[in-house]
């Protein structure tokens, strides 16, 4: 750890590290991301709700542990950002959306917990596009989140503000969730590890539903060592979500080791073809040499079905979006419209009024795709395909232990570049969507740079196999400098 580093640009193993040696405190260290937090969110945007008050009394506390000899472990007394779609006890979480504005949960999301178990401070709950539909975090009701690489730019989506946060060192690690890219996509732009966990490791459980069978919870860090703590304790069964799997957890630190030799490395074609830049490629293609140099076998293979991902996921999410948001009818709970005639006309005002013009849109779809002489000519064709999808992935996996892929088909655009044209803006999770289908996990971390905005490159594994990519994108780390990069805020 560099002497001349402020408290808000160590990683967050070089914070607890601090705190482990008594060379700070967890109150200091708070003060210090606050402090930040003010000198940068004029200018970025990445929280709606600060929680400064709260945060301090969990790192006196957290200071008072310490004080009686207590280690609750690696994010004992650390500073967390939390995407402001996961419930909060008396917290707004308000999913950026009118819908939700005065929404205060009950309880906790089962991830909340599981970070308050684990003595970190959480700092406030950060932007997002409203409800999680996006890739750019334009959609938000209350503000545009801006990148910090170069604010003119989108930091991506629909986690853009905790992305953000990390990257301006605002935080020191957050939550974001990724329905088909909206953890993956966003640490690319923001130059920053984000992993998309196995559906079914992380529990849902209070996560405000977007695509049921496509939504989870993961994390957005400096490094990957960061991205291996955040997972030692958020992931593991929970009773209370019925998608969870009862699979063992192992400790994703063990995973961290130097060495890919022998590691069979796959490039599918298909995630190289039209759309993805020059630049991008080029990128991706030398990180390929670069585990080639460090003993590992790259070679081609196929996902043949991938092209049909895209027009998969909107028909699958749109649908199940169609179904989840039909809860948020005002009556309730939630935004009701003030003037109505009946009970239809309130359902109707609540909802035009309620709801932001890319969720309506996304409703609306979904509608369509369930509605009677559809279902089977859409839905039931996209269930089918997604079938064929996994089967895609299970045969390479059959031959390789990791696929490497781009991230972000392009490095971030500019603010407001493709809010007119929507299919445009959903071409940028082109090479996200088929992990969130197929159900697998899936890391990206930094490759390189284009114009001075961060490139990234995804990692993806089997079913319940992060610790294979956690090495393989530790290994890469280890022998390039992209980790240490950071903006000039």
């Amino acid at each position: 750890m560099d002497k001349n580093t402020k408290m808000y640009e160590w990683t967050l193993h070089e914070a607890r590290q601090a705190l482990r040696e008594g060379k700070v405190t967890s109150a200091a260290l708070t003060e210090a991301i606050f402090e930040r937090i003010e000198a940068v969110e004029p200018k970025i945007s990445a929280y709606i709700t600060l929680l400064k008050e709260e945060a301090l009394e969990s790192a006196r506390a957290a200071d008072a542990a310490f004080a009686r000899g207590e280690d609750l472990g690696d994010l004992h007394g650390v500073p967390i950002a939390i995407k402001d779609n996961m419930c909060t006890t008396g917290i707004p979480t308000t999913c950026a959306s009118k819908m939700l504005e005065n929404f205060k949960p009950p309880y906790d999301a089962t991830v909340v917990t599981k970070l308050r178990a684990a003595g970190a401070v959480i700092v406030g709950k950060t932007n997002l596009d409203e409800f999680a539909m996006g890739s750019s975090t334009e959609n938000s009701a209350f503000k545009v989140t801006r990148n910090p690489w170069n604010t003119d730019y989108v930091p991506g989506g629909s986690s853009g503000g905790s992305a953000a946060s990390v990257s301006a060192g605002a935080a020191f690690a957050s939550l974001g969730s990724d329905t088909g890219g909206s953890i993956r996509q966003p640490a690319s732009l923001c130059g920053l590890v984000g992993l998309k966990p196995t559906y079914g490791r992380v529990s849902r459980y209070g996560l405000v539903a977007f695509a049921s069978s496509l939504d989870q919870i993961g994390p957005f860090t400096k490094d990957v060592k960061d991205c291996a703590i955040m997972m030692n304790a958020i992931a593991g069964y929970d009773v209370k979500d019925g998608t969870a799997v009862e699979e063992a957890t192992p400790d994703y630190k063990a995973a961290l080791i130097d060495d890919v030799k022998g590691l069979r490395i796959g490039l599918p074609k298909e995630f190289f073809g039209e759309g993805i830049s020059q630049e991008v490629k080029d990128a991706v293609y030398a990180a390929a040499k670069v585990y080639e140099t460090l003993g590992a076998t790259v070679e081609e293979v196929s996902v043949p079905n991938a092209g049909y991902a895209l027009p998969i996921y909107y028909i699958i999410a749109s649908s199940e979006c169609s179904s989840n948001l039909a809860r948020f009818d005002g009556v309730r709970y939630g935004f009701r419209a003030e003037e109505f005639e009946d009970f239809n006309d309130l359902f109707t005002k609540t909802r035009t009024q309620g709801f932001g013009e890319e969720v309506k849109r996304r409703i609306m779809l979904g509608t369509y795709a369930l509605s009677s002489g559809y279902y089977d000519a859409y839905y039931n064709k996209a269930m089918k395909v997604r079938t064929l999808l996994k089967e895609d992935f299970d045969r390479a996996f059959a031959s390789v232990d990791v696929l490497l892929t781009p991230t972000s088909p392009t490095v971030a655009f500019k603010i407001g570049e493709k809010t007119d044209n929507p299919l445009e803006m959903y071409m940028s999770d082109i090479c996200t969507v088929p992990i969130n289908i197929a159900g697998v996990p899936a890391m990206s971390l930094p490759c390189g740079f284009s114009d001075g905005l961060p490139i990234g490159m995804q990692l993806i594994g089997r079913h319940f196999d992060e610790k294979t990519i956690l090495r393989a994108a530790y290994a890469f780390e280890q022998h390039t400098g992209y980790a240490q990069q950071r903006p000039s805020l």
